[in-house]
C-alpha cells in the first residue's frame, strides 16, 4: 500500500463525483483523487501505470465492468494483488448478496453512502484515517 499514492474512485455519477471532491478537499486529504466512470477505465489505468494507488473506492453498479467484476479482475492479477491496495465498496445500497459476494472476493470494506453531507464527510475521514494508520506489506517489484 502506497499511502502517498492517489485515491481511486470508480463512480459513474457526476454529482457524486463533485460531492466527493468537496469532501476530500474539506478533510484536507493530501492524496490526488482520480475518478473513473467505469470499471474498464479503472482497470486499464491500474494495469498500465506504475503508480501505486493508496485506496480504491468502488461503486457496485457501473456500466461496462461493474464493481464486482472489477474486484475479481484485480484479485486475479498477481501484480495488482501484491500491491495490497485496499479495495472498498462505496455504494448507495447494501443488498445482502452483494455484501456476501464482495467479501468472498477479499474486499477490505463495504460502506453505504450516507445520505447527509456531514455523515459522508465523517465516513470518508474515518476510512482515510484508518488506512493511513494501517501497516501493510511492502511491495517490491
Amino acid at each position: 500500500m502506497n499511502k502517498g499514492g492517489p485515491i481511486i474512485i470508480i463512480e459513474d455519477d457526476l454529482d457524486d463525483q463533485e460531492i466527493l471532491t468537496e469532501v476530500f478537499n474539506e478533510i484536507n486529504c493530501k492524496n490526488k483523487i482520480l475518478f473513473f466512470a467505469d470499471g474498464e477505465l479503472a482497470l486499464d489505468y491500474l494495469t498500465t501505470t506504475e503508480i501505486e494507488p493508496f485506496i480504491i473506492f468502488s461503486d457496485i453498479n457501473m456500466p461496462k465492468l461493474n464493481g464486482m467484476q472489477l474486484r475479481e479482475k484485480i484479485h486475479e492479477n498477481e501484480d495488482l494483488r501484491l500491491k495490497s491496495i485496499p479495495y472498498l465498496f462505496f455504494s448507495t445500497s447494501a443488498e445482502q448478496q452483494h455484501v456476501i459476494d464482495a467479501y468472498s472476493k477479499s474486499i477490505q470494506g463495504f460502506f453505504v453512502k450516507p445520505s447527509s453531507y456531514g455523515e459522508l464527510k465523517e465516513t470518508i475521514k474515518t476510512i482515510v484515517s484508518y488506512w493511513e494508520a494501517c501497516v501493510s506489506p511492502n511491495y517490491v517489484k
